[in-house]
């Protein structure tokens, strides 16, 4: 992003913040944890638990790996997950997120106890 003033630019691992913060608003999703080369992709492309990030110009396409709760349905809750991270991702960056790629890994089982 520039303008009259210089140049704004927004790191990856903090868009990949706001994405983990937005996921949490969806109760039946949670970010999956990375394996270790996950990790290293992490470290390499400014990921945050699950979630990878990658900027071209202003366009910003993000990756996601969750699990979802058992019963819900999952092409709603990912649609609505993809709202709501592109949503706060635009509105607290000023950026246009092109893609929320969300890859459903696992499902959560919840037991009564």
């Amino acid at each position: 992003m520039a303008d009259r003033l210089g140049e704004i630019r927004v790191a990856d691992q903090v868009i990949a913040i706001i994405a983990g913060v937005a996921v949490e608003e969806v109760l039946e999703v949670t970010v999956r944890s990375s394996g270790i080369y996950q990790d290293l992709a992490k470290k390499l492309n400014g990921g945050a638990k699950g979630i990878t990030v990658s900027v071209i110009e202003d366009r910003v396409t993000i990756d996601m790996r969750v699990s979802v709760r058992y019963g819900a349905q999952i092409h709603h809750v990912c649609h609505v997950l993809q709202e709501k991270v592109k949503e706060a991702v635009e509105t607290l960056t000023g950026l246009y997120v092109e893609a929320v790629n969300v890859r459903v890994e696992t499902i959560e089982l919840l037991r009564n106890e």
